[in-house]
């Protein structure tokens, strides 16, 4: 299931993934990155908090058209913060990092512990 933490009135989407991940909580992500788009918003920050989220509870090919819509909307966005606390996403972050900051020019992906949540959104809404 997915819930928004914070509503933004600005290009910043800011999600929870709890307990897994379903092809309806993909669609209502890719509702929401619409709605910013269409407000006008080149460019999204988005911050997914993943701290709660249970692998055997997502869908498989939900995770694969997660993928495919990250990979058709990469162009849009500009900082996304992964907030967790798993070894395996802090690992992984720096290494999709290197090839997410060269298919979009000036983002960036960073890990943030649940810890630093505060920064997370800092990094995603600086205003």
């Amino acid at each position: 299931m997915i819930e928004q933490i914070k509503i933004f009135e600005n290009n910043v989407l800011a999600i929870t993934v709890i307990d897994g991940f379903t092809k309806t909580d993909l669609k209502y992500c890719q509702k929401l990155f619409d709605e910013k788009l269409e407000k006008g918003y080149e460019k999204i920050n988005l911050l997914v908090k993943l701290d709660e989220l249970k692998i055997s509870h997502s869908s498989t090919k939900a995770f694969f058209e997660e993928i495919v819509i990250i990979l058709r909307n990469y162009k849009a966005l500009k900082n996304l913060a992964i907030v967790g606390h798993s070894n395996i996403l802090k690992a992984y972050v720096p290494i999709d990092n290197f090839f997410f900051s060269r298919l979009s020019k000036c983002s960036e992906e960073r890990y943030f512990d649940v810890s630093q949540i505060e920064e997370a959104m800092t990094f995603v809404d600086p205003s």
